[in-house]
């Protein structure tokens, strides 16, 4: 019932129309029923020329004309008016429930996507992404899909039913209830393969999600399966997720055949009890050769409609699992709070004592402590997996520290509305993403108003810009999907762009220059240096050389700040960082040695 709530909530704006399909399908029910009375009349009242019973307002139109052919041409127009009338009201009953349901499905999807896009970050680092896919679109299409036309015909199965059940009433009791016997039993039989269809439908729909995620993982990471000639396995576990979910499709399947033939047997059985019975009372004079016609018809118009409620109830209950799922979705909460504070941010930035974990106990950064003043160059070095992108994930406020105190300018960091914080804080990520646009459109993505001018001068401090003048379409040219047309150094200096189009008084590089080579990497710096003496600027990176003129470095391990000064400070201490400063000092010297040794030769 929750789900069902939750879709009468959804249809908010379009009930009126859900309303309208229903009564006009109530109204076309009811001029289809009069049809077997104006039969009824022809056969008793015109061909036979009985007048025995009550006469119907349908029979005295009829009678009121005096010839017998004016009274047949009479019946024959009525059913002509009748089934006009009726297709009238279907046309109505379409239009309304399709105008009714295309709007939900805009409207849901509209709802998913903004839903989605405000969802913390934690969230989606859990979440799989073909299954997010599905749930906005094969699930939404599942909820559109019955409220186009099963929805209406729920409602025509049991209007049918009962307007119909009412009329044989009135001709004749003890005949309506033998006619209608069997339908309790073909109703018992649509709810207990709506149960079962039910279950059966989350584990195919779950298991479609699976297989749609792999579908989209392989199609993201195609060049890594190229480059380790993984083709063969993932082509081995495609198969293995395609066969569970047609194994699971199939017990649908076969739950399908088994109440389709099932319900056929009895609907047949039904009419055939009618006709039986009805010939028995006709033989003995109880009803006449019209009523019989009548009732057989009225039969076939309801038999045919319950027996359809089992697939009703089938779509009816892949709707809840949909309805379940984009609720699963839409229950999440935003990360985005309302109320919060806007101060002027500049860049003094203060972490007192930070601690951070994950929701299963995981502790990332343990007793975090250190002071940056405003324009200084904080540098970032450690080990892999020692928490330096979380550090600087903590400070964007991607995810939320759990012990300690963070301060931008003297404001705790919780206390900072995040669209706003994240508006002075221009960052290049560790897992940099480009869009399948043009370079232009990637750049300006954090300023949509910026200008060519604008554009060309941050590709300058990138030292992307004379990359991207070689390219045949300069800066129009389209990067393909996840930038896939450029290298990764070029993908790196591009995102670095992005980062300085909006002046941010606080920057952030994590990991951002080791894509690209010793020279560029300087000259980047360099260009980095001059234009932003005022940013605060983070720096991550494994390159001593790439952190040793920052004003403070800060060397982390399993989560903790080891050592903590600048260049000349920390290589005279010993350690870690001295560790790192002769390693690679040692490795360059190798490379030093073989270029010599080849030019030589």
């Amino acid at each position: 019932m929750s789900e069902l709530k939750s879709i009468y909530r959804w249809l908010e704006g379009q009930r009126l129309k859900v309303l309208g399909a229903l009564v006009a399908t109530a109204c076309g029910i009811i001029f289809s029923t009069l049809i077997p009375l104006v039969n009824q009349t022809a056969i008793d009242m015109v061909i036979k020329q009985t007048t025995e019973g009550e006469q119907t307002i349908i029979s005295k139109i009829v009678l009121s004309v005096s010839t017998f052919q004016g009274q047949l041409l009479m019946c024959g127009f009525l059913i002509i008016l009748f089934t006009i009338i009726n297709a009238l009201f279907n046309f109505l009953k379409a239009r309304w429930s399709a105008e009714a349901s295309e709007d939900l499905a805009k409207s849901l999807k509209d709802k998913m996507y903004n839903h989605i896009q405000q969802l913390s970050f934690m969230y989606h680092k859990r979440a799989e992404t073909g299954d997010l896919i599905q749930r906005c679109t094969s699930d939404i299409d599942t909820i559109r899909l019955f409220l186009s036309s099963q929805l209406v015909e729920m409602g025509y199965s049991i209007l049918i039913f009962v307007i119909i059940f009412t009329f044989m009433l009135t001709l004749n009791v003890k005949f309506a209830l033998v006619s209608v016997c069997v339908t309790p039993i073909l109703f018992t039989f649509c709810f207990i393969f709506f149960k079962k269809v039910k279950n059966s439908f989350q584990e195919a729909d779950e298991s479609e999600a699976r297989m749609s995620t792999m579908i989209q993982e392989n199609l993201t990471g195609v060049r890594v399966v190229r480059a380790y000639c993984n083709q063969e396995f993932e082509i081995e576990q495609f198969e293995k997720r395609n066969s569970d979910y047609r194994a699971k499709s199939y017990v649908m399947t076969k739950l399908n055949a088994l109440f389709w033939s099932s319900s056929d047997f009895l609907s047949l059985f039904q009419i055939a009890i009618t006709v039986i019975y009805g010939a028995y009372l006709s033989i003995n004079g109880e009803i006449t050769l019209g009523t019989l016609q009548a009732f057989i018809s009225y039969e076939s118009m309801i038999i045919w409609p319950v027996r359809q409620l089992g697939r009703i109830l089938t779509d009816l209950g892949k709707t809840t699992i949909s309805a379940k799922r984009i609720n699963e979705v839409l229950s999440e909460p935003i990360e985005f709070e309302e109320g919060l504070q806007k101060p002027d941010i500049k860049g003094t930035i203060e972490f007192n004592h930070v601690g951070f974990e994950y929701e299963d106990h995981d502790r990332i950064l343990k007793d975090i402590t250190f002071k940056v003043k405003c324009g200084q160059t904080i540098a970032i070095i450690g080990r892999t997996g020692s928490g330096k992108t979380t550090l600087m994930n903590l400070l964007m406020r991607l995810y939320d520290y759990t012990d300690g105190s963070i301060k931008i300018d003297g404001v705790e960091l919780k206390h900072i509305d995040k669209k706003w914080l994240r508006r002075h804080i221009g960052a290049v990520l560790q897992e940099l993403f480009l869009y399948s646009k043009t370079i232009k459109q990637n750049i300006a993505i954090a300023k949509k108003d910026a200008v060519d001018e604008e554009i060309h001068s941050v590709a300058q401090l990138a030292s992307v810009h004379h990359v991207i003048e070689e390219f045949q379409e300069g800066y129009d040219t389209i990067v393909g999907e996840r930038g896939v047309t450029l290298s990764g150094g070029q993908k790196q200096r591009v995102g670095i762009a992005r980062a300085l189009i909006n002046e941010c008084p606080i920057l952030i590089f994590d990991d951002s220059l080791s894509a690209v080579d010793t020279e560029t990497d300087i000259v980047i710096r360099k260009a980095l240096k001059e234009r932003s003496k005022d940013v605060t600027t983070f720096i991550i990176a494994h390159r001593v050389s790439t952190v040793k003129d920052a004003d403070q470095i800060l060397v982390l391990d399993k989560g903790r700040i080891i050592q903590q000064g600048t260049h000349d400070e920390l290589i005279h201490q010993g350690g870690l960082y001295q560790t790192f400063w002769e390693i690679q000092n040692e490795k360059e010297a190798e490379v030093l040695s073989l270029v010599n040794q080849g030019s030589e030769v």
